[in-house]
């Protein structure tokens, strides 16, 4: 899709489970960044976001108007500060209660994800923004995906009519001072690291190379964590550093990627963090498994912090919390990191 048609395009954003902050947040950031939210329509169940809506109110201030879409291309009627809902046939019913782990939640927050993705893939939006979702209620559900990366890649795959391990996806989380993509995603520890192979290594090179070469407009400067404390201390501590990660840097630098490595994981965040007074070394970090990436950019922000998909032919960014069951329904869920998200999947656009 080329970024003059994206530009016409709507965003969808999808609700998130219901018995979740996703709602509530999607709520405040139509009420509180309503320039940012132009062009933006909400893929969810009325009765959800109208609940929302009355959560996120304020004593004196006016109430946020919820709008039902006859049709997903009617969001331009809409007029700002007021929330656009396309109502995904079959999900109207029961509201979910709030903080509780529910079935017919995890189907709802996945129903709406597929249609949206289905949409995107169509070309019928400029990309999706999702909100979270809890992945014990995708698993009552029936829901044979951890997340939403890996239910994305499977609908991404299909439509292309190719296996899922054709579609290879990463997952970055990027803030203003720092960028890390994953080599694995939602697995087990001992998983993740058997997951630390040369091919894995180097796909991952590959795929950061390609989408931060299409948003920065250069190649950008890959720094490579290593897996074992030390990145391994020449081998003293493990040596997955010298047998697996330093070839498949090898292998990328061959290929013209401006890959290097493999450093010590402990260190390497805060090389490549950029602050206003320091630029950073490096323009995102590879990390080797889930936490060993996410604890740093969530540690410098949660709120500001942006889960992007890399590898699929769509945009899609997410908000880098979860569901936060413990405070869903309060109204003081904070919607700053939904808003980044709207703003990161409006630049990938276009």
């Amino acid at each position: 899709m080329n970024s003059t048609m994206n530009a016409h395009l709507p965003l969808a954003i999808t609700q998130g489970d219901p018995a979740g902050i996703g709602p509530e947040i999607v709520a405040k950031a139509f009420r509180d960044a309503p320039q940012d939210l132009r062009g933006c329509f909400v893929v969810g169940d009325l009765a959800t976001l109208r609940r929302a809506a009355a959560c996120v109110e304020r004593p004196g201030q006016a109430s946020l108007p919820v709008a039902l879409l006859d049709s997903p291309g009617a969001w331009a009627q809409v007029p700002p500060r007021c929330l656009p809902v396309w109502q995904l046939p079959g999900l109207a019913g029961s509201l979910a209660p709030w903080g509780r782990v529910s079935a017919e939640a995890g189907r709802a927050a996945a129903a709406c994800v597929v249609w949206a993705a289905r949409a995107a893939l169509r070309g019928e939006i400029a990309g999706l923004v999702t909100a979270p979702l809890h992945k014990e209620a995708l698993a009552a559900a029936g829901v044979h995906y951890p997340g939403h990366t890996e239910l994305l890649q499977a609908e991404a795959a299909h439509h292309a009519g190719v296996p899922v391990a054709q579609m290879p996806v990463r997952m970055m989380l990027a803030s203003d001072e720092l960028r890390t993509v994953l080599v694995s995603i939602h697995v087990s520890l001992r998983d993740a690291i058997a997951a630390v192979t040369q091919d894995n290594v180097l796909q991952t090179l590959r795929i950061t190379h390609a989408a931060l070469s299409r948003s920065l407009g250069r190649a950008p400067r890959i720094a490579v964590a290593g897996l074992n404390p030390h990145a391994g201390e020449g081998g003293l501590f493990g040596t997955e550093e010298r047998e697996i990660i330093a070839p498949a840097i090898a292998q990328a630098r061959a290929l013209g990627i401006d890959a290097r490595g493999p450093y010590a994981p402990d260190t390497v965040f805060m090389r490549a963090r950029s602050t206003a007074g320091r630029a950073g070394e490096f323009d995102v970090v590879v990390a080797m498994y889930h936490d060993q990436g996410l604890i740093p950019v969530k540690y410098l922000g949660v709120d500001k912090g942006v889960n992007v998909t890399l590898g699929l032919p769509l945009v899609r960014t997410s908000p880098d919390h979860g569901t936060a069951f413990d405070i869903a329904g309060q109204g003081v869920a904070d919607a700053s990191s939904l808003i980044e998200t709207v703003r990161m999947a409006r630049r990938l656009a276009r």
